[in-house]
């Protein structure tokens, strides 16, 4: 406990030196061992802010008088299930990135060490909980997404000796597999809204952040 609680100690120097842009917090974290769990800590925790952001936007924009159960739904699907799968797919997002550096590439590339750095690169997809603000959702989606893409570059860079053209290959082959299921998820068991007179639209799906709705509706 003592070893676990160490990392989450530190944790709030990380985030700080990131939001400072200090990019050498990367070459600390990666060959710090208790980093692992405070980074899983901030990929999750990230993953439901965004599930949060789509939710309150649902709530703002759609919900509908009388039907708490299709909120309930749109929080259990975008919320729960949607921060589960965005945290998953980054895992595989990582996996695929050190699998193509170090196989395709003939890279080093640790697992472990991408997991901490690129763990704590996920940070900036929490921007992604301002979607709720209709008239910005677009803006504030993209910039977590990009944001994102553009740390965990880095962060994975720090952790291989690879060339950057390799890294970047690299993490947009994973980065596109992420974005790619997350939008098949974002079509899968959306919610149904009877609008009457025998209308209904389908809205949501599987996926947070701005993953999750059309903008169109």
């Amino acid at each position: 406990m003592e070893f676990q609680s160490a990392g989450f100690q530190n944790l709030g120097s990380w985030l700080v030196r990131l939001a400072r842009l200090d990019l050498t917090v990367f070459d600390d974290v990666k060959d710090e061992a208790t980093a692992t769990a405070p980074a899983l800590a901030v990929v999750v925790a990230a993953s439901l802010l965004a599930g949060l952001g789509s939710w309150l936007w649902w709530i703002i924009e759609i919900d509908v008088e009388g039907m708490s159960d299709k909120n309930f739904e749109a929080f259990w699907k975008t919320f729960i299930l949607g921060g589960i799968f965005m945290a998953a797919l980054w895992l595989l997002w990582v996996y695929i990135s050190a699998m193509i550096l170090s196989r395709a590439f003939r890279a080093g590339a640790d697992m472990n060490q991408m997991i901490r750095t690129t763990g704590l690169a996920f940070a900036p997809m929490a921007i992604s909980v301002l979607v709720f603000i209709s008239v910005l959702a677009v803006p504030f989606g993209v910039i977590a997404v990009a944001a994102t893409i553009l740390l965990v570059n880095v962060a994975m860079q720090a952790t291989t000796d690879g060339q950057p053209y390799q890294v970047v290959l690299a993490n947009l082959a994973g980065f596109a597999v992420f974005a790619i299921v997350l939008g098949i998820l974002a079509n899968i068991a959306p919610i149904s809204i009877d609008l009457g007179m025998g209308a209904s639209v389908e809205q949501g799906g599987l996926a947070p952040g701005i993953f999750f709705f059309d903008l169109n509706l």
